[in-house]
């Protein structure tokens, strides 16, 4: 049974002391060389042997200086999983033998280091650039009858003389020429090719894979549509890695002994007599093809093979391999040989970098073929001109140079460019040069590099595309000091003259870097000058958008003092040539993110405050329905970042007044209006604190004003919390500057808006139920009224009685116990009110502790509303005795008989009576969690040992404890 409502009874509370009470004793530490941040000195001292199931260990004593692992130690280095993985057949499956060969290429390619560009990320670039429309032809194997596997019953030499006579019939097996392809049916034609090699492997037909392999390398010797030949390169060499990879995975799985494979570094010592056979057999099969092309192809795929036969195999192979290219005569075919074999040799032997020198010398003594009239006459008939055909060169030539500039010393660099001097300074060769070698090379011999570029032949290879190259290289190096003006000037006239505007834009996009690395805004406000004056004619600068915004990101990128950029005159026009909505946003964006990471300290200069309000004005004027939410908080970040860095100082109605225009530009962006209030009200607690509180009418009529701006701009937010909680944070602001109607006006329209509150929000895209926020809030709310004085026209706590109304009426969830724990806060609030002194205040506004001074009407209006509230809480618990209701009932009660404990005069009977009540209820049907319980009726017992409780100890004999049982 529990007692029927009655008045309310709180206890009496000195907050001084209580506060004293409760803070932790302070104990005298001597820390000593102690330090948290300082590394940790473990000394480990082991003299018995460990013994574990499986194992013992004995170390002795030692020290470590270093930070140990305690579970690393007491393993003594082992981990148990390790030994389990050692101890494993790593040959029992093919995974296993995955693992190991994915294991040794990674091994491989790490020898060359992370800063050598791989052939891979080539690839799809050289595809994408090197097309044709026009149609192409190509050559398949069909197979024979002879190609066939024998019968297990035919004789070994029947077998073996099968198999030469398929070897010696390579290049006049069955063939299919397929004609009129366009470029993506040859694609697909040759991947089928590539697919056929990996079945005919498979399958055990190494013959047939073979000449696969030997067919597609004669492709290679084709250049009839010579436009399509760099990326016809790419497929064939495909092919002709996957063939590589196969045959010395095949002769490697041949050399595993007792199911354990060669270490990756073997030696042939440790390779058996079968497999080496068998690597033999591989490379007199291909010594008899008969053509040159297919014959150096197919034996360089297979080049790594020769690490089974000989220590110095690879290295005898090379230089061979070198001279057998001399004997190409077809210049193209000749340089992508060349690179070909580059390409093996950096993969399988790296360190072999004379044979690669020699490689790219001989392709220099035959450079000049290119001008030949073989050349030519083939040019002629396939109508290509000579800037194109040379353009053919440049993958081939820039990977050539690219492996032997690798880690190469500077002399070497000497030695080539006196090379290209012989040959004219050739503006195709100076330009891979350039790309090839380190960037400080390049740049210390900038002068010399441009008295090349001025004397090379322009035919075929313009000077502008080298002079980039060149700005390539400054923009990672510095060239000498004392030749920075004359570099650029230099490379200056030679682009400004170009009328082409796309070739203009693709120079003087990498010359800007360069132009605001070394020189000042004057130089830099010239070359964006000249931008605008090429770009604007025909409107040029719409198909050079990517370009211009580099050239935005670098001057911002080295240009990071905002009031120094914008005095660059140039720079607002070229932004008015992003025309394009989407473009110039984004430009708009890059300029914004550098001003928040680079803008140090706050700003009032009104060039940067008009140029950054235009800036974020297109992006805000840029959202519409279909922009993302994702796009919008971004760029709500951005324009907030901005306008937390504005200030205006002592010059506060300046800065209102930069508030209100923001608002005006803003208003699409809810979260910018959210920052405006909070800026706004933190002006209004600056202007506090100058005067310290006491206003002038000057000034407490500006907080009026910041006030009177969260009050009108609060209701065009959609976001019924963010408009609750700002509601609460305004009053707050308006209580602090003793604005009390301004106040009373926001805390009203706080509690007008709760039965807004839907049952269902919106939190980070999904829909949550919104009790759990309306508590928290409402928490938050109940501790400001505390201070609230009440308003003289209205009756005694009207706010509260307000606010209790709207939570009677609001309509709950029927499995939510929210209400009750409101009520439950409410009489904390309650108790607090009728303390003599509250436990906080707001300076200069007089709370109802000194508007009343403890009056005893004040109190009994205050004993009613806690009658009323404490008889909804009974209520609610009555309504919970049903069985699935039992678990809510124990907890509710005894929450609510903590708030009793905490903040009720426990020495009046009648409430003691009912905190007994409440606490046999929390325990009645076995919901109530025992350690609780416990820790509860402990606290109490303590309680009652300090002065003026001795009540505590009545109270803890009535209070039993209930087994679950």
């Amino acid at each position: 049974h529990l007692p029927f409502p009655f008045t309310q009874h709180a206890r009496s509370r000195n907050y001084v002391s209580e506060s004293d009470v409760c803070k932790l004793e302070s104990v005298p530490l001597d820390f000593g060389d102690y330090h948290p941040l300082k590394p940790i000195t473990v000394t480990e001292s082991k003299t018995k042997k460990m013994s574990r199931k499986g194992s013992t260990s004995s170390t002795s004593s030692s020290s470590s200086s270093s930070m140990m692992d305690p579970l690393s130690s007491v393993l003594d280095g082992t981990d148990p999983l390790s030994l389990f993985a050692a101890a494993a057949d790593p040959l029992t499956t093919p995974a296993s033998m995955d693992g190991v060969r994915k294991k040794r290429d990674k091994d491989d390619s790490s020898a060359l280091g992370s800063d050598f560009e791989q052939w891979s990320s080539k690839r799809g670039e050289i595809l994408a650039k090197y097309t044709t429309t026009e149609k192409l032809s190509i050559n398949l194997y069909m197979g024979s009858e002879k190609g066939k596997a024998t019968t297990s019953g035919s004789a070994v030499s029947e077998k073996v003389r099968t198999r030469l006579e398929e070897l010696d019939d390579l290049e006049e097996g069955s063939q299919k020429e397929l004609l009129n392809l366009t470029q993506q049916d040859y694609m697909n034609r040759i991947e089928e090719l590539n697919q056929s090699l990996k079945d005919a492997w498979s399958s055990d037909q190494k013959v047939k894979a073979l000449k696969i392999v030997i067919q597609c390398s004669k492709l290679l010797s084709d250049t009839t549509v010579i436009q399509f030949y760099p990326s016809k390169f790419v497929l064939i060499t495909d092919i002709l890695d996957t063939f590589g990879k196969l045959v010395y995975e095949r002769i490697l799985s041949m050399c595993m002994d007792n199911r354990v494979s060669l270490s990756d570094n073997f030696s042939p010592e440790t390779v058996n007599d079968t497999a080496k056979e068998t690597c033999l057999n591989w490379f007199f099969k291909i010594a008899s093809i008969r053509e040159l092309i297919p014959r150096f192809y197919v034996e360089a795929a297979i080049l790594k093979c020769n690490k089974f036969l000989s220590k110095t195999g690879i290295s005898e192979c090379l230089p061979r391999l070198t001279s057998v290219i001399r004997g190409i005569g077809d210049p193209l075919v000749a340089v992508y040989a060349r690179a070909y074999l580059c390409r093996v040799g950096m993969e399988v032997a790296p360190q072999l970098k004379e044979s690669l020198n020699k490689n790219f010398f001989d392709f220099l003594l035959t450079f000049k073929q290119i001008h030949g009239d073989t050349v030519q006459n083939q040019l002629v008939v396939q109508c290509v001109e000579i800037p194109l055909y040379l353009t053919l060169y440049s993958p081939a030539i820039d990977w050539i140079l690219q492996c032997i500039a690798y880690h190469a010393p500077e002399i070497l660099l000497t030695e080539t460019m006196e090379r290209c001097k012989k040959l004219g300074n050739n503006a195709l060769l100076l330009n891979s040069i350039m790309s090839a070698f380190r960037a400080e090379f390049i740049a210390a011999r900038s002068m010399d590099f441009i008295g090349m570029i001025k004397e090379c032949d322009e035919s075929g290879f313009p000077k502008h595309l080298l002079f980039r190259s060149l700005g390539l290289n400054l923009a990672l190096a510095d060239p000498p000091e004392n030749d920075h003006l004359q570099i650029l000037n230099e490379a200056w006239k030679v682009i400004t003259k170009l009328k082409n505007p796309q070739d203009y834009i693709n120079c003087a996009e990498v010359w800007v870097e360069y132009t605001c690395r070394h020189f000042t805004k004057r130089e830099v406000n010239t070359v964006l000058a000249d931008v605008i004056k090429h770009m604007t004619p025909d409107r040029a600068f719409e198909d050079a958008y990517p370009q211009l915004q580099s050239i935005i990101q670098k001057v911002i990128t080295y240009i990071s003092d905002f009031s120094l950029l914008f005095s660059v005159e140039k720079f607002l026009p070229f932004l008015d040539m992003f025309q394009k909505e989407s473009v110039r946003v984004e430009v708009c964006k890059c300029i914004m993110e550098s001003f928040i990471k680079h803008q140090q300290e706050s700003t009032k200069d009104p060039v940067i405050l008009n140029a950054l309000l235009h800036i974020c004005k297109t992006m805000h004027d840029s959202v519409n329905a279909l922009t993302l939410e994702d796009e919008k908080r971004l760029l709500a970040a951005l324009i907030n970042g901005f306008i937390k860095m504005v200030s205006f100082g002592r010059d506060f109605e300046q800065q209102l007044s930069f508030y209100v225009e923001a608002r005006s530009m803003f208003c699409n962006l809810e979260p910018v209006l959210v920052q405006l209030i909070h800026s706004v009200n933190q002006l209004a607690m600056e202007t506090r604190k100058v005067m310290r509180g006491n206003h002038s009418r000057k000034t407490a009529a500006f907080v009026r004003a910041c006030v009177a701006f969260c009050f009108i701009t609060i209701p065009s937010l959609s976001s019924i919390f963010t408009r609750l909680n700002l509601y609460l944070h305004s009053g707050q602001v308006a209580l602090a500057n003793q604005c009390l109607s301004q106040a009373d006006a926001f805390f009203k329209a706080a509690v007008s808006l709760v039965p807004e509150v839907p049952k269902m929000i919106s939190v980070d895209g999904k829909m949550r139920p919104s009790d759990a926020f309306l508590l928290e809030f409402l928490c938050n709310f109940f501790s400001t009224l505390l201070v609230v004085p009440d308003h003289p026209e209205q009756g005694v706590l009207f706010l509260v009685r307000g606010l209790l109304n709207v939570i009677q009426d609001y309509t709950w969830e029927d499995n939510s116990d929210d209400k009750i724990r409101i009520y439950t806060n409410v009489l904390h609030l309650l108790s607090a009110m009728t303390q003599e002194t509250y436990i906080y205040h707001v300076d200069k506004v007089d709370s109802n502790d000194t508007l009343y001074g403890g009056d005893s009407k004040f109190l009994a209006e205050i004993s009613k509303l806690c009658e009323t509230v404490i008889a909804q809480i009974l209520d609610h618990l009555k309504t919970l005795g049903k069985e699935e209701t039992l678990k809510r009932q124990s907890q509710l009660a005894l929450y609510f008989f903590n708030t009793i404990l905490a903040h009720g005069d426990l020495r009046n009977n009648k409430l003691n009576q009912l905190s007994v009540n409440l606490w046999n209820l929390a325990q009645k049907h076995g919901f109530a969690d025992t350690k609780t319980m416990v820790k509860t009726l402990e606290y109490i017992k303590r309680r009652s040992k300090q002065p003026d409780m001795s009540h505590f100890t009545d109270l803890a004999l009535r209070l039993p404890l209930q087994s679950r049982t």
